[in-house]
């Protein structure tokens, strides 16, 4: 039988139906079950449509690391809206836009997906282009163009988790 169920499957329904309960902010049996539902054809839907999701394992080590990665993300998301409000309520707009490159170490197109996704919904940063290992970011603010140290300020605290997920 699980022949018949593509690699990957259970894993990544696992990930959507605690995403869909956490969204529904409800235990309550209705919901709990269409999210069953929904998410198992969602998840079907991914894992037999790309090889990308067979990579996904479920051990307790990339649970740990995908909640602290998510920890991670609130933290920086917190930071850049912080960081935004103040640009936006100055009233004198002192930025400097730019592009800078930076380098990634994850190597699958999962963890890749998910940092550039990661970088794009903290505002103030969106991937541009990715080219092997870099990446172009434009940077509202930008604090360096060294590759290392914009590496380090815009993709570290990310990467360190999503490498231990995704790889």
């Amino acid at each position: 039988m699980s022949s018949l169920l593509p690699p990957g499957l259970f894993g990544l329904w696992v990930v959507l139906y605690v995403i869909w309960l956490i969204a529904n902010a409800s235990l309550a049996i209705e919901p709990a079950l269409v999210g069953l539902v929904i998410t198992f054809v969602i998840a079907h839907a991914f894992a037999s449509s790309s090889e990308a999701w067979q990579r996904l394992r479920l051990t307790p080590r990339a649970l740990y690391h995908f909640v602290a990665y998510s920890g991670a993300f609130v933290v920086e998301l917190v930071r850049a809206n912080l960081n935004m409000m103040a640009y936006v309520y100055s009233p004198h707009l002192n930025i400097k836009p730019g592009i800078v490159k930076v380098r990634t170490r994850l190597q699958t197109p999962l963890g890749r997906l998910a940092l550039t996704n990661s970088i794009a919904l903290t505002p103030g940063s969106l991937v541009m282009d990715i080219r092997d290992d870099v990446l172009f970011i434009h940077w509202l603010d930008v604090k360096t163009t060294d590759i290392d140290a914009a590496t380090e300020a815009l993709v570290a605290p990310f990467e360190k988790h999503l490498e231990k997920v995704f790889g």
